[in-house]
């Protein structure tokens, strides 16, 4: 008996793109939500965009070490390991298109297919954030993702590293400019919460007072450079303004605690990624189509400008070939009315009675010369009849 197909996914599958920086558990965190998805049935399909990395541990579908080689790129293009991972994610951005179209393939697959669209597509990227978020590879890779699935942002900070208000602070700064610059929904994946509890991180995010109390605590303490009370009154002032500006930030924002090591809150953290979906569909998806419109309205008009401009100059070359072509005619007709035939007594004429050789004869029969004989008597009775 046939095995029956699987019926369509009801909405297409959300991309996961994980950020983080160096050190902050990013890719342990991907394989641990990526056998969380094998082991409840939800198989995802995964890409690995670090080029640089020795060892995955998890099995990528789309593996860009498949096709650029990251040594052989520093070595050939003779780039530092920072230039080597830029130049190979630039390198791969240019297959972009044919990644996207498997993807859209695998999300829909043909009635005669046994497996199952996935409903998750989870995307590593590289430990140098700033190479993949601040470069033009990382923007066609997240453009185009955002262009045909829900896209959300993973942004992975190491909690362990971030229990001080100063510290904190950076990372909020680093997620805020990653939010706008990529404009897509974002989870604060607070990572290692095994080693320490990030119940103090979501303190500081949705009550302003907490963050006061800690940043009064650390500058009594010295932290920040003094000794006793006051500390730096610079460090603490900046720190205190920051945390105001950044509450209307972490409105749009979702916090998870998570551990990749024990996968303490995954299943959290795949309920935040549903709610960002619905975010992403509501609020996001029609900016994006907004942007794509005006993208293509911009190129229709710059096609029909130069468009416009090819046909001015073609007509101000016929224009011209058309003047100049007059212009020769006219001295053409010019030289024709200065020419007297008086003046080229020796020229060949349509009138046989002015023609070299008539005038000879009729000198001849009239008796004015004799018959020297030969081209030579010719020439002397022309001499004389002239």
């Amino acid at each position: 008996m046939a095995t029956p197909a699987p019926a369509a996914s009801a909405q297409p599958p959300v991309a996961i793109v994980t950020i983080g920086m160096a050190g902050s558990g990013k890719t342990t965190f991907m394989q641990r939500i990526t056998n969380h998805l094998h082991t409840t049935g939800r198989k995802p399909y995964t890409l690995n965009l670090d080029p640089a990395v020795n060892r995955v541990p998890f099995a990528p579908n789309i593996d860009i070490r498949d096709s650029i080689n990251y040594r052989e790129v520093m070595k050939q293009y003779n780039l530092g390991p920072n230039g080597g991972i830029l130049t190979s994610l630039n390198l791969f951005a240019t297959k972009i298109d044919q990644i996207i179209n498997l993807l859209e393939k695998r999300a829909q697959p043909s009635p005669d297919s046994t497996s199952a669209p996935p409903k998750h597509i989870l995307v590593d990227t590289p430990g140098q954030i700033e190479v993949f978020v601040w470069s033009a590879s990382g923007s066609i890779l997240l453009e185009s993702l955002a262009s045909s699935f829900p896209t959300v942002i993973a942004y992975v900070i190491d909690t362990p590293r971030t229990s001080s208000t100063s510290t904190f602070m950076s990372n909020m700064l680093y997620a805020c400019s990653i939010l706008y610059k990529t404009k897509l929904p974002m989870i604060l994946v607070f990572n290692k919460t095994d080693v320490q509890d990030a119940a103090f991180a979501k303190e500081w995010m949705t009550d302003f007072e907490k963050f006061q109390e800690a940043l009064h605590t650390e500058e009594e303490k010295g932290v920040f450079g003094g000794e006793g009370h006051g500390g730096s009154g610079y460090m603490s002032s900046l720190l205190n303004s920051m945390s105001l500006m950044l509450e209307e930030f972490y409105a749009h924002l979702s916090m998870v605690g998570v551990s990749a090591m024990t996968g303490d809150g995954i299943e959290e953290f795949f309920e935040a990624v549903e709610q960002k979906r619905e975010e992403f569909n509501r609020d996001y998806k029609p900016e994006l189509e907004r942007r794509r419109r005006e993208r293509e309205q911009q190129s229709q008009e710059q096609k029909q400008r130069d468009l416009t401009r090819f046909m001015s100059d073609m007509s101000v070359d016929a224009a011209a070939k058309k003047k100049a072509a007059e212009e020769d005619e006219g001295e053409a007709d010019e030289d024709d009315e200065d020419m007297d035939p008086e003046d080229y007594p020796d020229a060949e004429r349509d009138d046989p009675e002015t023609s070299l050789r008539k005038r000879y004869e009729k000198a001849l029969r009239e008796g004015r010369i004799e018959d020297g004989g030969g081209d030579q008597g010719m020439a002397n009775a022309l001499r004389r009849v002239g």
